[in-house]
């Protein structure tokens, strides 16, 4: 892969940890803030719904940000662009759609067919 398009890639990872780990602060501080005393059980409820719902939505952003680092250092370490399971080159266009993807087309195609005979 060309110097030009690590860095495109680079850039965009960079980016992209940087605003999740904004939102992530975001919600740590909401969530430690008083909140209103609501006499109404439903008006309760709604809130703790509302609030379990933004942390699983924050817990999948938490790993999103974890693979990004993790991309990152493959980045910094030459390994990226290849895939860990067959060590071919991963399409430009795949690594556009997913840049954290660690795995070809055709390697993951294969994981996942496996993985749907097994009933996984």
């Amino acid at each position: 892969m060309r110097q030009k398009d690590i860095e495109h890639f680079k850039k965009i990872l960079t980016n992209h940890l940087k605003e999740l780990l904004i939102q992530l602060g975001d919600t740590v501080s909401n969530m430690t803030t008083p909140r209103e005393n609501l006499q109404d059980p439903a008006d309760r409820a709604t809130i703790e719904i509302d609030r379990k719902f933004m942390l699983l939505i924050r817990d999948r952003e938490r790993q999103l940000a974890i693979k990004i680092s993790k991309t990152l250092l493959r980045i910094e370490n030459g390994t990226f662009g290849i895939c860990d399971k067959c060590e071919e080159e991963i399409a430009f266009k795949r690594l556009e759609a997913r840049p954290v993807t660690t795995q070809c087309i055709d390697c993951k195609a294969k994981e996942e067919a496996y993985e749907n005979a097994l009933g996984v």
